[in-house]
């Protein structure tokens, strides 16, 4: 027996060797990030990464601040962001305790009387979690995957969070812009229309359609300010600004159209490739298999201790001995344990099942929806806004050769003003779209297009 201190020794020396890093493991999910979509996530961990976050973040927001600067500052910025970082070191602590053995337990017993005294000291440790120790051990690891992966899906589902919110703050402004010329334009007709009654020109019936036109113009500009506040709002929540922080600027309208939508083959392979949720839905079916496979070593054996005891009584030499426990299997024969870890191990490939499913519905919804998306903002841009502009030079001509009324000039400009915030709308849901894409198929289509060039042709 006294051969079983130096073996639990060495073996505690052994497990003991793993540790934990200053960041607890992150920079691999800043890595994974990076490469996955070229975006930059940090941990802050002291003063210096904080002023450093600080210096980035200002440097970003001195200009105007596109899609990709939004991406960044939000992924360095937001607190809730930071905070899940963080899972990271927890889980990795959680692998560095399931490589120690638990400490031994030593005890001390000193009985006196009649003269005698009588001393009893053991030192008794779990057999048990010293036998699994190897299998919690890469359980825990798998945990650790698991929760990188889970912190790092997080860190893409905020990212296109971001995109969309800036996507709709951007073509708010852009909105507000064109609701301030529609209400000047309508506020000086209106005007004109007021001065051309006075002196006799113009009936009651066209200025009071003027005003009208003039009052719904000022009313359209209210309901574009709100929605412009709110989805600025939105996405100052969403970057984790505050204070002068929060004055950033945005650009005064969204991004042209691109000349031809992205040619994305094999969508559904992307899917179940890339996305995050597939393989986290994978990984986590893994995880339980080792599970059920750590529930069945210790189905029959529960508790196993081993003790080392030392007793000394006056006058008598010291006795040494051990002690082993150990639970006995009469009532609980483990099998109820045992099937449920196969039950949550059966449900778990069914997630995965669902998962996949849903993966592949959802690339190939969001890619006619982009493609469907891209149609219909060229469609305005090319056959609607020019239409309208012909119509509004030539109605603009007929009034000048007096073969037109202010009515009608009236009525072409709630047309045209119609029109183009229905242009503005639809180039919102192109890019609303695309970012939707690069969610369903978990790479940006920048990085999807290229590669299956030759597929389309």
């Amino acid at each position: 027996m006294t051969r079983v201190v130096p073996a639990v020794s060495l073996l505690a020396l052994l497990t003991g060797c793993a540790g934990v890093t200053p960041d607890g493991g992150f920079d691999t999910v800043a890595r994974q990030v990076r490469e996955r979509g070229g975006m930059e996530a940090r941990i802050i961990l002291n003063e210096a990464d904080a002023q450093a976050v600080a210096d980035t973040t200002r440097a970003l927001l001195g200009k105007p601040l596109d899609m990709d600067a939004a991406v960044q500052v939000a992924l360095l910025n937001h607190p809730g962001l930071q905070a899940s970082y963080w899972n990271v070191g927890i889980a990795q602590a959680d692998l560095a305790q399931s490589a120690r053995l638990q400490n031994p337990r030593f005890g001390f017993k000193r009985t006196a009387g009649g003269g005698e005294t009588e001393i009893e000291r053991s030192l008794g440790f779990s057999l048990v979690q010293a036998l699994t120790l190897p299998l919690a051990r890469r359980l825990e690891g798998a945990r650790f995957e698991q929760v990188k992966l889970t912190v790092a899906a997080g860190i893409e589902r905020h990212a296109f969070e971001t995109r969309r919110a800036w996507i709709e703050a951007v073509a708010a402004r852009q909105a507000l812009d064109y609701a301030r010329r529609v209400n000047a334009a309508a506020e000086a007709s209106a005007e004109l229309m007021g001065r051309m009654a006075r002196s006799g020109n113009a009936a009651t019936l066209d200025l009071a359609r003027e005003r009208a036109f003039h009052a719904e113009a000022a009313a359209a500009l209210m309901r574009a300010d709100q929605q412009q506040v709110a989805a600025r709002e939105r996405l100052t929540r969403l970057l984790g600004l505050w204070g002068r922080d929060a004055a950033f600027t945005l650009p005064e309208r969204l991004p042209d159209l691109p000349a031809a939508p992205a040619q994305v083959a094999d969508l559904e392979r992307r899917a179940l490739e890339h996305r995050l949720d597939v393989v986290a839905a994978r990984q986590d079916a893994a995880a339980l298999a080792q599970s059920l496979g750590l529930t069945r070593t210790t189905r029959f054996v529960n508790v196993l201790e081993l003790g080392i005891e030392r007793k000394s009584e006056t006058g008598m030499p010291p006795a040494r001995g051990y002690e082993l426990s150990i639970e006995l299997p009469l009532f609980d024969w483990g099998q109820a344990r045992n099937a449920r870890a196969e039950a949550l191990y059966m449900q778990s490939l069914q997630r995965v099942a669902e998962t996949a499913v849903d993966a592949r519905s959802q690339a190939r919804e969001r890619y006619l929806g982009y493609r469907a998306a891209w149609d219909l903002a060229r469609h305005y841009r090319d056959e609607v806004l020019p239409l309208r502009k012909q119509i509004s030079n030539e109605v603009l001509l007929r009034y000048n050769g007096m073969l037109a009324s202010p009515f009608d000039l009236l009525t072409d400009a709630r047309d045209q003003a119609a029109a183009v915030n229905a242009t503005i709308e639809a180039l919102k849901q192109f890019w609303r779209a695309s970012a939707d894409l690069e969610e369903a198929i978990g790479q940006p289509v920048a990085q999807a297009a290229p590669q299956h060039k030759e597929h389309a042709e």
